[in-house]
């Protein structure tokens, strides 16, 4: 059976070291996790940290360019720790949690901050704009007994 419209390549990123690509099918990210943070978006900091998904085809593999999107006059960014997981799993001890790591990587989160301000003013966050994120490399973690 052939497709109607040709297939896009899958979003992946390259493996540090290597010619082998990790494939990404879900972003997961964390917000509010810091006090400064929660307090520059106005809040008291004590609130709950939240977690929400970015379509892995918002990203752009390292060399790859972020064009400034239309409407935005405050477009931020954020140093991000990539933690590439291996395998998935549910109610995972934390003993064992290292066990479902393949790597770490370094990213930049982008935010729309003028319109997501905008949004949070009105209550409507989980309609919050965002943009592609910017990643390079993963880098494989060490396997017990190498270095």
């Amino acid at each position: 059976m052939a497709h109607v419209i040709a297939l896009w390549s899958p979003p992946a990123l390259a493996v540090e070291g290597t010619k082998d690509l990790f494939p990404v099918r879900r972003i997961f990210c964390v917000g509010r996790n810091y006090v400064e943070h929660q307090k520059e978006m106005g809040g008291d900091g004590r609130e709950v940290p939240f977690f929400f998904i970015k379509s892995a085809h918002a990203l752009v593999p390292g060399g790859g360019s972020v064009h400034y999107p239309a409407k935005t006059a405050n477009l931020h960014y954020e140093t991000e720790m990539v933690v590439a997981l291996a395998k998935g799993g549910r109610r995972i001890d934390a003993k064992k949690a290292n066990e479902h790591v393949f790597g770490y990587g370094v990213g930049f989160d982008m935010t729309r901050r003028d319109l997501l301000s905008a949004r949070i003013s009105t209550k409507r966050r989980r309609a919050a704009p965002s943009c592609p994120r910017r990643r390079s490399a993963i880098r494989r973690k060490a396997r017990s007994g190498s270095r």
